[in-house]
């Protein structure tokens, strides 16, 4: 049985793939409690941070400056928080973790998108991981502005 991420909020995957490099894939997380937050996994089987190498940390680089950019382009966040934690893969008896990132925007202020409010109530605090499910056509007009807004 493969082990569910709090903070992605899917079985067996990171949501929908938005943009990639050589080395990693950003997709924006099903579970939208905080506007804008992507996982960032790496393409290859990695299980620590140890076996990330120098080639994949110089374009993970790169990844970081360009979606912060895009996010703080289309919605103008207060801070940024970058986490990476791979305790619910231990929760099977098996467990395959991955290195993955979760990014997420944070804001201060609450946010509009779509007619959508958008509030931080832990602000200044560890994100938690609360679900937040927005409508498919939303979902998709946020993948697009952040696509937009990484080219």
């Amino acid at each position: 049985m493969e082990a569910q991420c709090e903070y992605c909020q899917v079985f067996g995957g990171y949501g929908q793939l938005i943009w990639q490099t050589i080395h990693w894939n950003i997709y924006l997380a099903p579970s939208q409690r905080y506007l804008g937050t992507c996982v960032v996994a790496l393409k290859r089987h990695c299980q620590d941070l140890s076996q990330v190498n120098h080639d994949e940390w110089i374009d993970f680089s790169r990844v970081v400056r360009k979606l912060e950019l895009a996010l703080e382009r289309a919605f103008k966040p207060t801070l940024y928080n970058w986490s990476c934690f791979k305790n619910s893969a231990f929760r099977s008896e098996n467990p395959e973790p991955e290195v993955h990132w979760h990014f997420i925007p944070r804001y201060k202020d609450p946010v509009t998108f779509n007619e959508l409010i958008f509030h931080d109530p832990d602000f200044g605090y560890i994100p938690l991981p609360e679900k937040r499910e927005i409508p498919p056509e939303i979902m998709e007009k946020l993948s697009n502005i952040i696509k937009d807004h990484m080219e």
